[in-house]
């Protein structure tokens, strides 16, 4: 299971649990509150029909008298009520008055008259002096629908102490059903909406999570596979400290690694040359000839130079190579780019006898370095001088070419050997020029490769189609 899902699961999990048994808890606590808020009501319209009854009770014209008449006609009203969505056309409260042995002498509905309701608790706790309540089934032997009754103590109004009968008020439970369900439902549906902010929240953390790991392993990856990847983002969180000590730990470890590679690069190269030196030097110590003498002093300033040439070139690599990302990316005209080369090198081509033509590029751009990729072409340009014979030419070509840019130098020297065509950009392999049998740096086209690289393109050497050879440096659009 990747990481992603697993942060995603661990916190829907944490969150929607919860979600879920709070919700629970408030649809469980529903039916009981209501129920308390219903018999807190019926206690106090129980005592205020007590005080009402009292009277009439004591005289004995209950029956006949304004109590219940008054009682009758309010059970007759229509109330034409809206509460909560639900209508209310009729008076749900049931009337019960005993005396004080608990029979009963009046019953709203009429039913009970004569009955002795001494044993129902809600009669009995009150004619013991205690509250009395009670919650029975509406229709004898079934359960689902009950009546909640509460009784409250009628007393002589003429000493307000002596019990002369309990008064009985009951509601139906069902009156109240339809607000449980409502509010339930209300509940449940609350509670759908906050598991599922809970999950979007949720998605919405990992993503923001899982963006910054996912950076850190391409960046980890892409530097394994040492492609050129800029470090990740900053971010001012633990992700953000950890892809910096990434970052830092790369450039240590490469830096080491670059220095002890480039040191001994370095000294490979300038054991022959200095050899040369030495021996020249050893040999100019003796009497000889001013020809043979002249002779040595120039091998020396030779060796001089292609020492120079080689740090030189093995400093420009160096740059390059320890750049992980290009450092800057501009808009350049192909055109431009091509009469800026072809200006670079216009004496060292006019010195070897050859001409330098740029095809056309029309309004070709692409994006990149201006100055590295000036560096590479002039690179590619120069080993076509050297490589050409007097009087050939040498062509700059832009042309589309597989969803990108390829720029090429194309010239009429003697191409590349069969044996040498896999070395070409090999750090320090050269072949002889032809005209002077002497050999460059060997670092001109690994600078190429490195630029091709920083651009995310490539380079490569390969035979022309009327013989020579045609070097490419593609990039992408």
């Amino acid at each position: 299971m990747r990481l992603g899902l697993k942060l995603f699961l661990g916190f829907f999990l944490i969150v929607g649990l919860a979600a879920f048994f709070v919700m629970r808890v408030f649809v469980e606590e529903v039916k009981p509150g209501v129920r308390q808020a219903m018999e807190s009501t019926l206690v106090d319209a129980a005592n205020v029909l007590a005080e009402l009854a009292a009277p009439e009770l004591k005289a004995g014209t209950l029956a006949r008298g304004g109590f219940t008449s008054s009682l009758a006609r309010a059970q007759r009203r229509d109330p034409k009520a809206m509460v909560w969505r639900f209508p209310k056309r009729a008076l749900d409260y049931r009337v019960t008055i005993t005396d004080a042995k608990g029979i009963v002498l009046y019953d709203s509905l009429g039913r009970d008259v004569g009955r002795d309701n001494s044993r129902w608790n809600d009669v009995h706790r009150t004619l013991r002096g205690e509250y009395g309540a009670r919650s029975s089934p509406e229709v004898p032997g079934d359960a689902t629908h009950t009546v909640m009754h509460v009784a409250a103590p009628v007393y002589d109004p003429a000493d307000g102490r002596t019990l002369i009968g309990v008064l009985s008020l009951s509601q139906p439970n069902r009156s109240i059903d339809p607000f449980i369900t409502a509010s339930q439902r209300q509940i449940m549906l609350r509670g759908a909406w906050l598991i599922g902010l809970s999950a979007l929240i949720g998605i919405l953390m990992t993503a923001w999570l899982m963006t910054g790991v996912r950076r850190l392993n391409r960046y980890a990856q892409a530097v394994s596979a040492g492609e050129p990847v800029a470090p990740p983002k900053p971010r001012r969180d633990e992700i953000g400290d950890l892809g910096r000590a990434l970052e830092t730990m790369r450039r240590k470890l490469e830096g080491k690694a670059y220095v002890e590679q480039y040191v001994q690069s370095l000294t490979h190269e300038m054991k022959s040359p200095l050899a040369a030196i030495r021996g020249a030097a050893e040999l100019l110590q003796e009497p000889m000839p001013a020809e043979d003498r002249e002779r040595f002093a120039r091998s020396i300033v030779d060796q001089q130079q292609r020492l120079t040439q080689t740090i030189d070139k093995l400093l420009a690599l160096a740059e390059v190579e320890q750049h992980g990302w290009l450092q800057s990316r501009d808009t350049l005209s192909v055109a431009t780019l091509f009469a800026a080369v072809k200006q670079g090198a216009q004496l060292r081509a006019q010195a070897a006898g050859v001409q330098v033509q740029v095809q056309p590029a029309g309004s070709m751009t692409l994006q990149g370095d201006g100055y590295l990729l000036r560096q590479a072409l002039g690179n590619l340009l120069d080993n076509a001088i050297d490589f050409s014979p007097a009087g050939s030419s040498i062509q700059l070509i832009a042309a589309v070419q597989a969803g990108g840019i390829a720029l090429q130098v194309v010239d009429q020297g003697t191409g590349i050997p069969e044996f040498a065509r896999g070395r070409v950009f090999e750090r320090f392999y050269s072949l002889a020029r032809p005209a002077t049998g002497a050999r460059s740096s060997g670092l001109g086209l690994p600078f190429v490769g490195e630029v091709a690289r920083l651009h995310g393109g490539h380079a490569s050497v390969e035979g022309g189609a009327s013989g020579g050879t045609r070097a490419v440096l593609w990039l992408p659009r």
